[in-house]
């Protein structure tokens, strides 16, 4: 109650200056819809919604779930092998650079219009977070530690295993908070590519259609699952932590 009261409070006083407001001050509803007009919308296109919400969220996690599995490649590649990191890092951050809306047409003409240029947009999202965190996390073990197990004959799988991968899992899910948060955003830019259903393809139809009401309500449906894929980040932080916690006990 303490951490959710003071948040909750403040966006219902905000909803509630924003009813006020197009109320009194009668702007069209097409330019600034009140909040009962938001409301109203999302019960009319409930079960459209429905459907729209559900290939984003498994184009979201689809996505998220490789850019995850690229990051972490990147960064252990770079940790274990030699010279690479100082040849492939100031790629890596130049490609960020880059916008990705830029990139998201050249993708649609290597690669076509299938799910593959939406899952490429998702993955140059999120990989970098999760990479660059990694990574520093790798470099962050105890140097005395490390010279105590390599001088107890242990190799060097076994100093990546038991003391540098242990000791990168708080900087690893730091990484993945934010590409958690980044995923959806990728899933609705890839969905502007060209897309028969999903959030994105619901939010161009709407633009078209002058319906602002539906624009809003589609903007609250991507950030809530945006907290919902943060949220499960943080389950399997939680889970990943006290488990640790629980067997060095």
């Amino acid at each position: 109650m303490r951490r959710w009261l003071p948040p909750t409070l403040t966006v219902a006083g905000l909803l509630v200056l924003w009813q006020v407001y197009t109320t009194v001050s009668g702007i069209e509803s097409w330019l600034l819809p009140s909040p009962k007009d938001i409301g109203d919308a999302f019960v009319d296109q409930r079960d459209v919604l429905a459907t729209h919400t559900l290939a984003t969220t498994k184009l979201t996690l689809l996505g998220f779930a490789a850019g995850v599995a690229t990051g972490l490649l990147v960064a252990v590649l770079l940790h274990l092998i030699p010279g690479v990191r100082a040849a492939v890092y100031p790629l890596l951050v130049i490609s960020q650079n880059v916008p990705t809306i830029a990139i998201a047409p050249l993708l649609v003409v290597w690669l076509g219009f299938g799910i593959a240029p939406k899952l490429v947009v998702i993955v140059l999202v999120c990989f970098f977070p999760v990479a660059v965190a990694t990574l520093d996390g790798l470099g962050r073990s105890d140097a005395a530690i490390s010279d105590y197990m390599l001088m107890s004959g242990a190799n060097r799988r076994q100093l990546f295993t038991k003391l540098q991968w242990p000791a990168a899992l708080p900087a690893m899910f730091s990484g993945l908070k934010i590409a958690a948060t980044y995923s959806v955003l990728g899933a609705i830019i890839a969905e502007w590519l060209g897309s028969e259903e999903g959030i994105g393809r619901y939010m161009i139809a709407q633009k078209s259609a002058f319906r602002a009401d539906r624009l809003f309500v589609a903007i609250a449906i991507i950030v809530v699952l945006a907290l919902a894929v943060f949220g499960l980040v943080r389950l399997a932080e939680k889970l990943t932590i006290r488990g640790r916690a629980n067997g060095r006990s």
